[in-house]
């Protein structure tokens, strides 16, 4: 009998992370991708080749896509979405926020992500409908907040602190308690899917960036939405009360 989505899942995880950790020790080549912030590195490409390479191997009528170019059309209706490293800046920097991770989509539902976060060596998996956990440990569910005493994990790049995007983002924090700009959306999601954060909220995240995150957190009776304000769609998951008030400062004219 082969291994479950599960198994591999976790598997493949830790392969990439450990891969691209052993990459970093050695030492890296960096090239930058779109801006100044937006890095890629050999490390990335190595786990993302070693991720497709076993899924290929283990579901080869399964689809495949990835953040660094990987492509490989499926037979059916399920594909694999990998985010090799995630987290790249902190990665190259020598901080340990950052990841391997990947989803199982099938059709348009997300049926499991699993993160790797290898300072920790912890491996997280889960979906809506295969209970979260950590090293094979269940999580707890999700604790539901509202905003006022969230603490919010985003992003926001400086050049739309100005302008309309940067408004939504304003009436957006501005209800939090607090809020953390730590530079890995998918441990950013770890930490809500734990309950260590309450709220991830982003705008124009890429699928890779969103599923792995969006999967734990579901399975966790958390929320996960997507919408659109100030011309671009925000991704915001977390604590369904928190998520419901953030979604509707975003959207507030």
């Amino acid at each position: 009998m082969g291994v479950s989505d599960a198994e591999l899942a976790a598997d493949v995880v830790r392969r990439a992370g450990r891969a691209a950790a052993g990459i970093r020790e050695a030492g890296l080549s960096v090239e930058q991708k779109s801006d100044r912030s937006d890095l890629v590195t050999q490390a990335d490409r190595e786990a993302e080749r070693i991720v497709v390479d076993r899924l290929r191997e283990a579901r080869p009528e399964d689809g495949v896509v990835g953040e660094e170019g990987a492509s490989v059309p499926g037979t059916g209706s399920r594909r694999w979405v990998i985010d090799p490293v995630d987290g790249t800046y902190n990665f190259v920097r020598g901080l340990d926020w950052w990841c391997s991770a990947l989803a199982l989509q099938d059709g348009d539902d997300v049926v499991l992500g699993a993160v790797h976060h290898p300072a920790s060596d912890a491996v997280y998996v889960g979906g809506p409908d295969l209970p979260p956990t950590r090293d094979g440990v269940p999580l707890e569910p999700q604790p539901d907040v509202a905003l006022a005493d969230a603490c919010v994990t985003t992003y926001l790049h400086p050049p739309f602190y100005g302008d309309e995007v940067g408004a939504a983002f304003e009436r957006m924090v501005n209800g939090a308690a607090t809020v953390r700009m730590l530079g890995s959306g998918t441990m950013d999601s770890v930490a809500v899917a734990e309950g260590r954060l309450h709220v991830r909220c982003q705008h124009s995240v890429p699928i890779w960036d969103w599923l792995p995150g969006a999967a734990l957190v579901l399975g966790l009776g958390g929320a996960a939405r997507q919408v659109s304000a100030a011309g671009v769609v925000w991704s915001v998951l977390g604590a369904p009360t928190a998520v419901a008030e953030v979604c509707s400062a975003l959207t507030e004219r």
